[in-house]
């Protein structure tokens, strides 16, 4: 902006210059010649050019927005794949207890010779699985916030924030992508119109003095000179400049065009998803109320030795498996959400 606002079109030049007959006659001839060159700014050329560097800023604001959302996507990526690690944990954890109230209704019933060593060692098995289950989700739970971490450069909450809110929409010129392409077209429209202003180089205004004088012993003279030079047109290559700029304007619209096609299509399908997502965790949810109310019957039963252990621990696999989809049914909706508010172009809350 400082270059576009400036009274000439580049710096200035000095020009320097000396004469003189040392190396023939030598009889004192001497001539100096001092001048100074302003390029001058075509018509129209100089407001052309603050409007490039205007556009040029509002580009450059653009394409970091577009960066910060890009970032966004993975920081929300890195996030909900914490979430779901730190789900498995919380079921691996109750899947442990579970298994440990198991073993224990099994060895009370070993003991009382109601069950066999092999059933009681079946009961030992399914502990241990759950405990090492357990180890292998605080692992994944650990990378998962490792790479939250690394994206962030802050420690995960140990409490995790509320679900973002769901999207009512947003103006399309609003969103980060589509106000990076619409300050590449509209930097592409300036430079057009800047290179059509640019028809011919720029002319330049020289003022210049001389000092000489024709022998030794003679006054020295002094003279001043104003002239004006004026290029031709640029023909040609002007006509070049011209089409490489509109060949790159009309790109960066149909570039804008098919960004906000992207954002309409993107948004479109994870609303249908957030949607689907819905009717996914309340179908979950009654599954596991469903297996949470079969496990307690059959703990009950289990201990009053009205069941078998083979169908305690089906019973038990059920209950373990709608639990897993309950969890992720919740975090699929939420998930779901945070892409929507990504395609809408949102930044995190």
């Amino acid at each position: 902006m400082t270059a576009a606002a400036a009274w000439t079109a580049a710096p200035p030049a000095l020009e320097l210059g000396a004469r003189s007959d040392r190396f023939n006659r030598n009889q004192g001839a001497r001539e100096f010649d001092a001048g100074l060159a302003l390029p001058l700014w075509l018509p129209g050329e100089r407001s052309g050019a603050q409007a490039v560097a205007s556009a040029e800023g509002e580009a450059l604001a653009g394409r970091l927005a577009a960066l910060r959302l890009a970032l966004a996507q993975a920081v929300r990526e890195a996030w909900w794949g914490w979430q779901a690690a730190r789900h498995d944990v919380e079921l691996a954890v109750s899947r442990v207890a579970s298994a440990q109230r198991l073993r224990d209704d099994v060895a009370r019933r070993f003991q009382a010779g109601d069950l066999s060593r092999a059933d009681f060692n079946q009961a030992e098995g399914a502990h241990a699985l759950a405990r090492a289950q357990r180890a292998e989700a605080e692992v994944a739970e650990a990378q998962a916030r490792y790479r939250l971490e690394s994206l962030t450069g802050q420690p995960a909450p140990a409490e995790p924030p509320q679900a973002e809110p769901e999207p009512a929409g947003m103006k399309d010129t609003a969103h980060p992508a589509l106000r990076d392409w619409q300050g590449r077209a509209e930097l592409a429209r300036r430079q057009l119109e800047l290179a059509r202003t640019q028809s011919r180089a720029n002319p330049e205004l020289a003022i210049a003095t001389r000092s000489d004088r024709a022998a030794d012993g003679e006054p020295l003279d002094r003279t001043w000179a104003l002239s004006l030079r004026l290029p031709f047109g640029g023909g040609a290559r002007h006509d070049a400049r011209v089409a490489t700029a509109n060949a790159e304007a009309i790109e960066a619209e149909i570039g804008r065009e098919r960004e906000r096609e992207r954002i309409e299509r993107a948004a479109a399908a994870f609303r249908l998803q957030v949607a689907a997502a819905r009717l996914q965790l309340a179908a979950a949810e009654e599954r596991a109320q469903l297996a949470r109310d079969n496990r307690g019957f059959y703990e009950k039963s289990f201990r009053l030795g009205e069941s078998d252990l083979p169908t305690r621990l089906r019973i038990e696999a059920e209950a373990v498996e709608a639990d897993k989809a309950l969890g992720r049914a919740r975090l699929a909706l939420a998930f779901g959400i945070s892409q929507l508010r990504q395609a809408l172009g949102l930044l995190p809350e």
